[in-house]
Parts: structure tokens; sequence; C-alpha cells
């Protein structure tokens, strides 16, 4: 495993997209997660999860603000991408924070662009998050046929 990479500017400035899009649309139960996606042409796309009353028709943040990218740019790549937790009004820490991509955006993202970057809570949380590449955070990832 290599070692963590310290955030840039860039990567900060990623942090809040992402925070300031949950802090927007947060809506209790519905909205808990932002996230923010920058693409290898520097343009950042955002997107909140999108819960749902049937669990598994819930789509994550990540998903969303990759859709958005898709959707305006085509192909574009991820160059780094992050999301972030609003916490419910219920819990004392009311800090919003960096959290993991699931599984499921981790396949995704790496399915879109194998060397894209992700932000993600540092276990030295003194220290704040930190960068790593998505196959890292998916060593043996799933694949439909013989690798190409």
């Amino acid at each position: 495993m290599k070692r963590p990479a310290k955030l840039t500017k860039a990567d900060r400035e990623l942090i809040a997209a992402a925070t300031a899009v949950i802090k927007e649309r947060y809506r209790n139960d519905w909205q808990e997660v932002g996230a923010a996606l920058r693409t290898r042409s520097g343009q950042i796309f955002t997107g909140v999860n999108l819960d749902a009353y049937l669990g598994r028709m819930a789509v994550c943040a990540e998903a969303v603000a990759l859709g958005r990218a898709v959707v305006d740019l085509g192909d574009a790549g991820i160059d780094t991408i992050v999301a972030v937790r609003q916490p419910p009004p219920e819990e004392i820490d009311q800090d919003i924070t960096v959290v993991s991509p699931c599984g499921a955006c981790r396949e995704l993202i790496f399915d879109y662009d194998p060397k894209a970057r992700v932000i993600v809570p540092n276990p030295l949380a003194s220290r704040g998050p930190t960068v790593v590449p998505i196959a890292e955070l998916l060593p043996n990832k799933y694949q439909r046929g013989p690798e190409r």
C-alpha cells in the first residue's frame, strides 16, 4: 500500500464544494451525503444522495455527481472525487466530514476511471482526510470478462 497523499489546495476546494452542496440540499433522512468530482479537464460536478422509501432504489451522491459529468461532458475522466456526510440533527457532533465511498461506488469510480484519486478519511484523524488511488480501495476489481 502506498503512502497516502497530502491534500492539495485543489483537493480542499473539492471538499468545500461537496460540503457546500450538502449544506444547501440537506434534508434529514433523504439527503445526507454530498459529493464533488473534478474531471481531468478541471471541471467540478456535485451531487447529493437520493434516498428512497425502497432502500435498494437509493442512489449515492458520487453516482449523481458522476452522472452529471457524463451528461455534460461525456467521458472526461475522473481526476478526484470526494463525499462528505452531514450528520442528522440528533447527533451531538454536527461537523460535516469526509466519508469513504461504498463498495458499489468504488466499482463505479474504477469503471469510469481506474486512475481516479479518492479523498477518504485518514485513520490518523488528527491529520485530516487523505488521497488514495481508487485501485487501492478496490484491490481485486470485478471484471466482466478477460482483463483488458
